[in-house]
């Protein structure tokens, strides 16, 4: 069974607080489709996709991965990941290196998806 990690993500000048609730209810109904075992959910609250170091959540997501935590990432969209594209190629890098893939839901409003594992 794959091991998921979820992650979500508001801009205090875009979106309310309710959104990381409902972003996370988004892929955690994703995950369960496709038959996945959500072992923890990682989120940012008013905090810009501008920038990776300014967030916790997102950090603490790249620590876990490193360790071996989980076997894919779940966003409801890229846009939840960074706003920046050259800051989604990193992370799709980093995370391939430690054997994680990267996905978005479908049943979201972005329906884009990054998939990548070691080796490939």
């Amino acid at each position: 069974m794959t091991r998921v990690a979820l992650y979500a993500r508001y801009s205090s000048d875009l979106q309310s607080a309710a959104s990381v609730a409902d972003q996370l209810r988004l892929c955690r109904e994703q995950a369960e489709r496709d038959g996945h075992f959500v072992v923890e959910a990682f989120s940012d609250h008013a905090i810009s996709g501008r920038h990776l170091s300014n967030r916790p959540g997102l950090l603490a997501l790249l620590e876990q991965a490193r360790s071996g935590a989980f076997d894919l990432v779940l966003a409801e969209g890229l846009d939840r990941l960074s706003r920046d594209q050259a800051d989604i190629a990193t992370l799709y890098k980093t995370l391939s290196f430690h054997g994680v893939r990267l996905a978005t839901s479908p049943k979201a409003r972005s329906a884009s998806s990054i998939s990548a594992s070691r080796g490939q």
